[in-house]
């Protein structure tokens, strides 16, 4: 383990262990190409996966206390779900103590015990995010007729309706809501029904009108975006490079740069920053400038993960399955454990009682992982052992952590 020693981060060389972890993972990507599932380092079985597991639609036994300090805990309980894969980021969402589930129908669960809240079928669009602004989990509807809707998380009924326009707007959809406005993306349709340019929009939570709405550059694709809001500013990028901010009031465009094609989606908005993974390089652009405050690089040919800010505290992972914690202010570090894994890193984190918790992608052997936040040292990693490759998705509530993964939805007790 390397210990921080508070100067800011350069790019080392690959070490020879690492250099083979490089081999191994481009070994297993050309076994998956050819349909063959790579095989990853041997664990013990996991409790909760395997033969003991309950069978899609039952939940999990009795129990789940919440283990000691940096214990492995028992699945409190598991149920099936109709998850599509499609919701990227935010599939999943807990939201004080109700989990809600990405998929068709779209179904909420107590957090503490499971049991089914409500089900909606035919309620938004496939691969809907389940975003949450000000308690209320906004959705487009899945009759394609432009509108947005707003349900109550705990009863799942509808709350609040509107729409971008009339006929001239393709199906908007959802990107990111504060308390005042529900920000959309759609498609501007043309005279033969295309989508060639699209606008970025805001929609009062109150009145259900349009407050401001600005066509984006032609060309911009509205697909891959991601948004997130701070203040007064929304921000968000795309896979066409971009990232922008504008003014959550206006629409106003305070500005926007070329960061460089990368197939992160998520980035963090800290005290004034926005932090954003761009391949091989960690960047933080001011929120009102767009300056670049600091940066670093990982190993070479390795490129980082989408990055968290937890307790004042940046977690990130890169694809050699490295672990960093740094300071989100200065980009110093505090630790950076370069051995941390041998099987897939994170890409989402969690912090519960002091512990951190990562949800790994692409990777049999993955799962949730559990680290000690002052060294990123693995604690434990709990496995559904269903052998499936799908990402792993992670929310946490109280002292509980929700995982998701291909058709399971599981509730950990935790803190």
């Amino acid at each position: 383990m390397n210990e921080g020693d508070g100067h800011a981060m350069g790019r080392g060389d690959v070490s020879r262990r690492r250099m083979f972890k490089l081999a191994g993972a481009g070994a297993g990507l050309a076994l998956l190409g050819a349909g063959t599932a790579a095989c990853g380092p041997v664990e013990e079985p996991v409790e909760g996966g395997g033969s003991g597991s309950p069978k899609p639609g039952e939940s999990g036994k009795p129990g789940g206390d919440v283990p000691k300090p940096g214990g492995k805990p028992k699945p409190a309980w598991q149920h099936a779900t109709t998850y599509d894969g499609l919701a990227w980021i935010s599939a999943v969402a807990v939201v004080d103590d109700v989990v809600l589930v990405s998929g068709d129908p779209l179904v909420a669960r107590d957090l503490t015990t499971g049991k089914e809240l409500w089900s909606r079928a035919e309620v938004t669009t496939p691969g809907a995010s389940m975003l949450i602004g000000d308690g209320t989990l906004y959705l487009a509807s899945a009759r394609y007729d432009g509108n947005i809707i707003g349900l109550d998380p705990r009863t799942g009924k509808d709350t609040w309706r509107s729409r971008l326009g009339d006929k001239e707007y393709s199906q908007p959809r959802v990107i990111a809501a504060d308390a005042d406005h529900v920000y959309v993306v759609a498609g501007i349709l043309d005279k033969d029904f295309r989508t060639p340019d699209n606008v970025i929009a805001a929609i009062d939570t109150s009145s259900g009108k349009v407050v401001w709405r600005e066509q984006r550059d032609h060309g911009t694709d509205a697909n891959g975006l991601t948004a997130r809001v701070s203040g007064k500013r929304l921000v968000y990028t795309d896979f066409r490079e971009n990232l922008t901010v504008r003014d959550t009031s206006t629409g106003h465009q305070v500005w926007t740069k070329k960061i460089g094609r990368s197939g992160n989606r998520g980035f963090e908005v800290h005290e004034g920053l926005v932090i954003i993974a761009t391949g091989e390089q960690l960047r933080a652009f001011d929120l009102e400038t767009g300056a670049e405050r600091w940066s670093f690089a990982t190993e070479k040919y390795s490129r980082f993960n989408d990055p968290a800010v937890l307790d004042g505290v940046l977690y990130v992972s890169d694809t050699v399955h490295a672990l960093w914690a740094v300071d989100p202010a200065t980009g110093k570090r505090h630790w950076h454990n370069p051995e941390s894994l041998d099987i897939d890193a994170p890409w989402q984190f969690a912090k519960v009682g002091g512990v951190l918790y990562g949800a790994t992608q692409f990777d049999k052997n993955g799962g949730i992982h559990a680290f000690d936040p002052a060294d990123g040292k693995l604690l434990w990693t709990y496995n559904d052992g269903s052998g499936d490759l799908d990402r792993w998705y992670l929310a946490a509530g109280a002292k509980r952590l929700v995982a998701l993964h291909a058709k399971k939805v599981t509730g950990l007790p935790v803190g």
